[in-house]
């Protein structure tokens, strides 16, 4: 099994910053990507940026420019630094990592992490 542990949500004013971080424990082997979802009630939990075992990254057009994520493998830990953050930001974000099996692809996800910018 793996566990993530995630930390760092938190109330912000527009503008502001916010840094997120999971940290992946267990049967970690095999990891093909690491990144973070946010959902919100009423609406489906949507991608905002992953990163893959080969450094590859991939955001949401939304974050773009205002959200990086990294990786310190030595850790088995990701980040989402989250700049100039918006209302429009406010969910509950998720830690997400996908491992693959011998013939097929396990996803895991954190508990999530509230994020929430006021206006």
């Amino acid at each position: 099994q793996v566990q993530l542990v995630e930390s760092g949500g938190g109330l912000v004013q527009a503008g502001g910053s916010l840094r997120l971080s999971c940290t992946a424990s267990g049967s970690i082997f095999s990891i093909n990507a690491m990144g973070w979802y946010r959902q919100v009630p009423g609406k489906q939990r949507e991608l905002v940026a992953v990163i893959t075992s080969g450094g590859s990254t991939n955001y949401a057009d939304s974050v773009k420019g205002r959200f990086t994520i990294s990786r310190d493998n030595a850790k088995n830990t990701v980040y989402l630094q989250m700049n100039s953050l918006k209302p429009e930001d406010t969910a509950v974000y998720y830690c997400y990592l996908r491992r693959s099996g011998r013939q097929y692809e396990l996803d895991y996800w954190g508990q999530g992490t509230q994020v929430t910018v006021s206006s």
